[in-house]
């Protein structure tokens, strides 16, 4: 079976900026596939490669067994693409914004109506309203709109939920789980971690490097180290105290409390919470965790660091 993405070796520089350096992945039909990393991490600069945007330096990148260089005109038919920053003309209404990308691709609404029809009967209330006037989860449902009216088999998703809320983001994704029903791939690039859980599998990316990729449970079920969450008053000073602590291998401010991991038999709950007691800091609760996403993706960020 050919993947719906193939990257090989692919780099990218601007001037002495490494932005992709040897990135190689592979996406299969059917796929919800995260690429999850910070800003600036290099996975717009990925996303335009693969949309035919951008040329790599070197490497091979292919959609659907098609080159990127060589059949940019072919990719661009059978793809879907959804920038990171809202990119529909703000003057236009919902309704012109559609038509116009529909018959860019060279069809109309009306053939592909049942393709967008859960999705664009949320905001066809609003088709006479100005793109620019919309919400943000109501921008993000008519772009999402225009990049499958002309029925894409790869959409490209870059970092969707920037900027709309919690309620929006969920919504969003579970849209993107009916879409993936009816047989389209999906990348999606995402700051977020939480959402790393939501994809069949995922590569963290950092500096314009892939770092691991996996399914998550086999990403977080790789996590190293006993994982405690600490609270207590006053909470930096207890932050920079954990950090010069001996067996503290790791800690990281996560909300309210800080995530700490220690070697698995060297530290335990008990010796942990007394070693806080006593150097003073009040309201402390230590609860052993299971590691998220998140945990996983410091802890690979900071090992890829030091091997720099």
């Amino acid at each position: 079976m050919i993947e719906a993405i193939k990257v090989e070796n692919v780099s990218k520089h601007y001037g002495a900026c490494v932005a992709l350096d040897h990135i190689s992945l592979g996406v299969q039909p059917g796929e919800i596939y995260g690429l999850i990393g910070p800003d600036g991490a290099g996975k717009t600069t990925l996303f335009r490669i693969l949309v035919t945007l951008l040329l790599p330096d070197n490497g091979k990148a292919l959609v659907e067994g098609l080159d990127v260089a060589r059949d940019y005109m072919a990719i661009r038919r059978n793809i879907g693409y959804m920038p990171g920053r809202f990119s529909l003309y703000q003057d236009l209404t919902v309704a012109e914004n559609l038509d116009f990308f529909a018959t860019m691709f060279g069809t109309s609404v009306a053939e592909n109506y049942q393709n967008i029809k859960e999705i664009y009967a949320q905001i066809e209330p609003f088709r006479d309203r100005r793109a620019g006037q919309l919400s943000g989860g109501m921008k993000q449902k008519l772009a999402l709109c225009c990049a499958l009216v002309h029925r894409p088999s790869v959409l490209f998703l870059d970092e969707p939920t920037t900027g709309v809320d919690a309620v929006s983001r969920k919504d969003f994704w579970n849209m993107l789980y009916r879409i993936r029903k009816a047989g389209v791939t999906i990348l999606v690039s995402t700051p977020y971690m939480d959402e790393a859980s939501l994809c069949d599998r995922i590569s963290l990316i950092q500096k314009g490097r892939i770092i691991k990729t996996g399914t998550p449970e086999e990403i977080v079920a790789q996590y190293p180290h006993r994982l405690f969450g600490v609270s207590g008053n006053p909470a930096y000073p207890l932050l920079k105290f954990l950090r010069r602590s001996p067996n503290v291998l790791r800690c990281f401010s996560f909300g309210s409390e800080h995530h700490v991991a220690v070697s698995p038999g060297q530290t335990g709950r008990e010796d942990l919470l007394k070693q806080i007691q006593d150097a003073g800091f009040r309201n402390v609760t230590v609860r052993e965790i299971n590691p998220n996403i998140e945990d996983c993706f410091m802890e690979l960020a900071k090992e890829e660091g030091q091997k720099s």
